[in-house]
């Protein structure tokens, strides 16, 4: 699919709305585009996590198909599934979930155990991945709020929940394979 995109400033959104992929007309703060602004914003982060990952490392091609996958879960969204255009859209289907799974596996399979609960941190990239972590676990959140009033690809939550292990899992990679993680100390009881 070939896109151009000739004008930026269109004026189209300055009353706080904005269109979907069938040009339907919905307000900025709808959920659908809730999800949509939390999977641009993990994209966001997802490049600068590519932007931190060392030169010549293994998971540089990985977190472009990342960033790609995410913007087919923007087109699956921004097109309704009972919309009018909803048996024209590209659906994102389970292959991708199962990419992201033998992806988890791969990483975590050269792993050192996990001796605790690993804080966010270690190297920049590390820490970039757990943020990224965590607005994947945002977006899983609005996703679930909009599957509550609409009918929304099941595949696409699959692939948020695993999205979130990938970058645990790839947080741990950055850390020497878990051997540098910053592990969880509770604060003893006499120093609260």
């Amino acid at each position: 699919m070939s896109i151009r995109i000739d004008k930026i400033v269109t004026r189209g959104g300055d009353g706080g709305h904005t269109s979907l992929g069938d040009g339907s007309r919905v307000t900025k703060d709808q959920v659908r585009i809730e999800v949509l602004g939390t999977l641009d914003e993990i994209n966001a982060l997802v490049g600068l996590v590519q932007a931190y990952t060392p030169a010549g490392d293994s998971v540089a091609h990985q977190l472009t198909a990342v960033q790609n996958l995410l913007f087919d879960m923007g087109a699956d969204i921004c097109l309704p599934e009972d919309g009018p255009m909803a048996e024209r859209a590209h659906r994102v289907e389970e292959a991708a979930l199962l990419v992201i799974e033998r992806r988890i596996e791969e990483l975590r399979v050269l792993q050192s155990p996990i001796a605790g609960f690993v804080l966010p941190g270690g190297s920049v990239p590390a820490a970039m991945a757990h943020m990224t972590r965590t607005q994947v676990r945002r977006a899983e959140r609005r996703m679930v709020a909009l599957a509550r009033e609409e009918r929304v690809n099941p595949v696409l939550l699959k692939i948020l929940n695993r999205l979130s292990d990938y970058f645990f899992v790839l947080a741990r990679h950055f850390n020497h394979d878990g051997q540098t993680d910053v592990v969880w100390q509770p604060v003893p009881k006499d120093e609260k």
